[in-house]
């Protein structure tokens, strides 16, 4: 368990608090590309508890800039964009990407107050279809994006979106590196669908084995196939929101998500899936896109939208099933044939990470033997963050960009194999590489 103090540094992020500001120090992606358009609809955004606006100019660059017009303090969310800048509605003042002013009509022709005034602003690059921007303390020489492997595959190779989530950041990474939850939580009662197929199903009670890593922690869980041989999941946490999960259906594919803090008591989830050496699967991309028969999978599908006002930071990346209305549960369908009564993957994940308290108080936690990967995840961000306050030492993953071409594996070994010099090997991506073994 995590003490008060402890759980209080974690998951706090917002301007001044210990892990906003290491936070900073990273790059953030924030917004699909093609959801903005050139002179288009500027879109709210929260991010580390700054409310922003993000728009394109006409020339297409991007921008991501405070709500709150330095003028009076009216919304920028309203502002009309055009010929290349923000325009406030409530006196017409106009402002670049840069945030720098390029019109105030009311103000006098020979007014220095253009020259002085900006709003504040934040560096974006667009890399495969995604934006990302940098918040932290060089903004005149940001760090390079970081190399993950899933923004740098040909976009066709790649499946990537986004969504709304009601509970801290922490609650929901946690989720995604725990192995243990996995065949019970998404599991089936009547025994069909292939979601019973998973090898992690023949072994509720797996071993687990943890290493701490320079990007973070690869955490492996053992599962017994039979006598001579086990099964190895290694899941992976990166620094700062970073998880990977590995490869399990007979269309393998690699996957994670980027759990973004909008504030202390939203996250914003950035989930991809992706094919290292080929184009994604066709039926594939149109199960996560489209959901199978009215539930989710992994993905936030197209019908699970329910957008919001413009007021609402990441309006369009709410969905239907929140905590308002209970996750959708469905008691009679938990008693024939889900065993967990919730529609789909994602939001069986959701509803146990939020359902609660939008951030728990981990103190009052009774861990077992299969949380190592938490209790590790945790000591990291732990040690990361005194790191960093105490001694000004930076993560690896700030100015070594290298550091991020990780994979999370799947293998099945002979049962006297050590995992980590067999698995070594495969956890380090190489584009256009394929998986290098048989998931």
């Amino acid at each position: 368990m995590l003490s008060q103090q402890q759980n209080e540094a974690l998951t706090r992020v917002g301007p001044g608090s210990q892990m906003g500001e290491m936070f900073r120090l990273f790059w953030i992606p924030f917004y699909p590309g093609a959801q903005l358009a050139p002179d288009g609809q500027p879109k709210r955004v929260k991010l580390l508890g700054e409310d922003l606006v993000a728009f394109r100019d006409s020339d297409g660059r991007a921008g991501l800039v405070a709500n709150a017009c330095p003028h009076r303090g009216a919304p920028l969310m309203f502002g009309r964009n055009e010929e290349c800048g923000l325009r406030c509605v409530y006196h017409g003042w106009k402002f670049d990407v840069t945030g720098k002013a390029v019109d105030m009509p009311a103000e006098p022709e020979n007014s220095r107050l253009r020259d002085t005034v900006r709003v504040k602003a934040y560096p974006c690059q667009e890399r495969n279809g995604v934006l990302w921007t940098y918040m932290g303390p060089e903004q005149d020489n940001p760090p390079a994006l970081p190399d993950l492997e899933w923004n740098l595959v040909p976009e066709e190779n790649a499946v990537v979106t986004f969504r709304v989530q009601e509970c801290n950041w922490l609650q929901a990474l946690e989720g995604e590196i725990d192995s243990a939850h996995a065949p019970i939580l998404h599991g089936r009662i009547d025994n069909r669908g292939a979601i019973n197929d998973w090898v992690a199903a023949n072994d509720l009670s797996p071993k687990f084995k943890c290493r701490r890593q320079p990007y973070g922690v690869a955490i492996a869980s053992r599962r017994e196939i039979d006598q001579q041989t086990h099964y190895w999941r290694v899941n992976q946490f990166m620094l700062p929101f970073w998880t990977l999960v590995p490869p399990q259906s007979k269309y393998p594919e690699l996957s994670g998500h980027a759990w973004i803090p909008m504030d202390d008591e939203h996250t914003l989830c950035l989930m991809f899936s992706y094919t290292p050496a080929a184009p994604f699967y066709p039926r594939s991309r149109e199960l996560l896109q489209e959901g199978h028969n009215g539930r989710e999978t992994g993905h936030a599908s197209r019908n699970s939208y329910a957008p919001q006002p413009a007021t609402t930071p990441y309006g369009d990346f709410w969905t239907k099933y929140r905590n308002d209305n209970g996750y959708q549960f469905d008691y009679p369908g938990q008693q024939e044939t889900w065993f967990s009564g919730l529609p789909g993957l994602w939001v069986q994940d959701a509803g146990c990470q939020s359902g609660v308290a939008a951030i728990y108080d981990r103190s009052q936690e009774n861990l077992g033997v299969s949380d190592a990967g938490i209790v590790m995840a945790r000591r990291f961000l732990l040690k990361s963050l005194a790191d960093f306050h105490d001694n000004g030492t930076r993560p690896p993953g700030v100015d070594q960009p290298e550091t991020y071409m990780v994979r999370a594996v799947s293998v099945h070994l002979p049962a006297d194999t050590p995992w980590e010099a067999a698995c070594r090997p495969f956890m380090r991506a190489k584009l256009g590489a394929d998986f290098g073994y048989r998931p």
